[in-house]
Parts: structure tokens; C-alpha cells; sequence
């Protein structure tokens, strides 16, 4: 079973504090870029795994999906995305990644933000996706990029210049890695950029598109403390699809 951190009651303290969870996807300045990623919603029954507060399941309704299905393993994140919504059309559960099975051909878009970098097996679980996916169904995810990951942060040092630089430790040694971010110990998965995309070329996705996503000038004007991502990718943005049968 995965760690369940955001359970960890100063963990989701924290957590929530974030302006992706107080101001919801105009809080989360990698959204415009995972938007433009995104297929036509209209009709679609959509996934939405790691749904956190289910920012993303309540704008792809109101984006013409017909029915949103958004799973966390987090009783606080559902609580939470429960008590925001009342549409029939969205159905929030409980689940964990590790052991999840959905339906076969059930969804065209499954759809993940900043969750996958919790899961250890994650050719289990592509695998389930492509399962759950009609044919010409769509996965678009998001997940703590491999570089940011391999760092050591959130410590820095500076170079003679004075920059900041983030030293990466053992890009190529993947597995378990924890971080001490708003409580002790938390618990990731570190996988190479090779690893993450040919584990979704194995399990006969087609990679349509890969962001390494970095602010824009204006997102830097407004808000500052973002020009720290230009050192380094924080994000890795996906897009993937099933390939139609014929």
C-alpha cells in the first residue's frame, strides 16, 4: 500500500496552504501548458487519479465530460472534494494506485496530477490505464520531474556568481527516495526520464507530447519565487495514447 502522507495532519495542514489548493488551477502556473495538452472533453468519461480536492474533475465537467471519476487514497482529499461538490456526474472514491483496477475500456481520458511520483510500480499501473482506455483514449499526466526529484532539496548552494544551484545525486539510481516537505520522511519514486517514457511505450501508448515545464516571463513577474524553476525542470507534463485499433 502507498505512504498516505496527506493524511499526516501537519502534512495536509501545510499542504493546504499551497495557492494550488487555495486559488485551484489558476494557483498552479504549469495548468495553461496541461490544458493545452488536454483533448476535447466533450462526452467523455474521464479518470482523475490522485484527484486531490478535485479541482481538475469539477472544470472537466463544466468542459462537456460527461462523467468524472476522481480517486484518491487520501480520506481527507475526498472529504474535502466531496464537500465541494454536488454534481451526480462526479464520483469521488477512495483508492489506492498500487492495487488499482478500473474497468476495461471504460474511460477515453484517464488523467493524473502530481501523483504518479508516489507510486513505486508504475508499469502496473500503465499497464492498467492502457487496459482502461478505449482505443484512441487519451492519458495526460503530471509528476515531479526525475531532475528535481534527484536534487537535493530543498538545499541549495551558490555558485561563484552567487547563483542558486540544486546538485543532483544519483540521477541514474532509481527507487525510493524520501523528503522532509511539510512533514518528515515523505515518501517518493524516482524513475529516470528513459524509464518514464519507455514504460509508457511498452505498455503501447503512443507519446504524443513531453513538457519540461518552466514559468513564462510573465508568470515570473507576477509571482517572483518562481524564477527558481529555471534552474531546474520541477514538472514533467505528459501526454500519451492508446493506439486505434483497426
Amino acid at each position: 500500500m502507498a505512504q498516505n502522507i496527506y493524511d499526516n495532519p501537519d502534512f495536509f495542514s501545510g499542504y493546504s496552504q499551497l495557492p494550488r489548493q487555495v486559488h485551484g488551477l489558476d494557483g498552479a502556473p504549469e495548468w495553461p501548458a496541461v490544458r493545452a495538452m488536454l483533448p476535447a472533453l466533450t462526452g467523455k468519461r474521464v479518470a482523475d487519479l490522485g484527484c486531490g480536492f478535485g479541482w481538475a474533475s469539477r472544470w472537466m465537467r463544466t468542459q462537456g465530460a460527461v462523467s468524472v471519476l476522481g480517486l484518491d487514497l487520501s480520506h481527507n482529499m475526498i472529504a474535502r472534494a466531496k464537500a465541494d461538490s454536488s454534481d451526480p456526474a462526479i464520483e469521488y472514491r477512495i483508492a489506492d494506485l498500487e492495487m488499482l483496477e478500473l474497468p476495461e475500456a471504460a474511460f477515453e481520458l484517464v488523467y493524473s496530477a502530481l501523483t504518479f511520483h508516489y507510486v513505486e510500480d508504475f508499469r502496473r499501473l500503465t499497464r492498467m490505464i492502457h487496459k482502461t482506455l478505449v482505443s484512441g483514449g487519451d492519458l495526460v499526466f503530471t509528476a515531479e520531474h526525475p531532475i528535481f526529484m534527484a536534487a537535493a532539496h530543498p538545499h541549495w548552494i551558490a555558485d561563484e556568481d552567487g547563483r542558486k544551484t540544486w546538485p543532483v545525486n544519483g540521477y541514474s539510481v532509481e527507487g525510493e527516495r524520501r523528503t522532509d516537505w511539510f512533514a518528515k520522511g515523505v515518501l517518493k519514486y524516482h524513475r529516470t526520464l528513459g524509464t518514464t517514457l519507455n514504460t509508457l511505450i511498452d505498455a503501447d501508448f503512443k507519446v504524443r507530447r513531453v513538457e519540461e515545464f518552466a514559468p513564462t516571463r510573465e508568470q515570473i513577474e507576477q509571482a517572483p519565487e518562481l524564477a527558481e524553476e529555471l534552474e531546474r525542470p520541477m514538472m514533467l507534463l505528459v501526454s500519451a495514447r492508446k493506439t486505434e485499433t483497426r
